[in-house]
């Protein structure tokens, strides 16, 4: 592969160039990126407030043993397990159904519990160090997806060009390099070429 040096008569080096471009790629990255967080921060914001005005910690009364879920159906490293339970929710309306509970809890144990408006066991609103974990992982992945595609597109354009800049040199060379190699003084014609 031929180089071109600097010099007379020649195109400076482009390297500077395609750095910018890349750290301009890097840039936007980081921007899609930090955008993405902030709007996926903002959303769960939102859903856990609203979340929250509907949901109620209530004390709940277990009325059995806790009972460990099966093998299978256990996710995660902390398995809980199931107790049939009482509660009052709304206020003077009692309740009853399986609740989640730690492992080994004994009948009669009292444990707190969310509900929903209707006082059925409910998963509570989001927490801010998920809402931040989820932010933060949005973000990530936003800005590789445009890093990724950004710098691809960098070295597509690069790579064109490089063509485009290599067969401009070889054309060039086909039409000095008869004169400079002293080919068209030797013979009389052009077919003469012993070479």
């Amino acid at each position: 592969m031929l180089h071109q040096e600097s010099g007379s008569g020649t195109t400076p080096p482009r390297r500077p160039a395609r750095r910018a471009a890349l750290i301009f790629v890097l840039l936007i990255a980081v921007i899609c990126g930090a955008v993405a967080a902030g709007s996926l921060w903002s959303a769960g914001s939102t859903t856990d407030r609203e979340l929250a005005a509907h949901r109620h910690q209530v004390t709940a009364t277990t009325t059995g043993p806790a009972k460990d879920p099966p093998v299978a159906t256990r996710y995660g490293s902390k398995a809980q397990a199931v107790a049939p339970a009482v509660w009052e929710q709304p206020e003077n309306v009692r309740r009853s159904g399986n609740i989640h509970v730690p492992s080994r809890t004994p009948e009669g144990r009292a444990v707190t519990i969310w509900v929903d408006d209707a006082g059925s066991p409910a998963r509570p609103p989001g927490s801010a160090a998920d809402r931040a974990f989820t932010s933060l992982a949005g973000g990530t992945a936003a800005a590789g997806v445009v890093g990724v595609a950004g710098v691809a597109v960098v070295l597509l354009v690069r790579r064109r060009t490089e063509g485009h800049r290599l067969a401009g040199w070889e054309r060039e060379w086909e039409q000095v390099e008869p004169v400079w190699s002293g080919r068209l003084h030797r013979g009389s014609g052009a077919g003469d070429d012993d070479d």
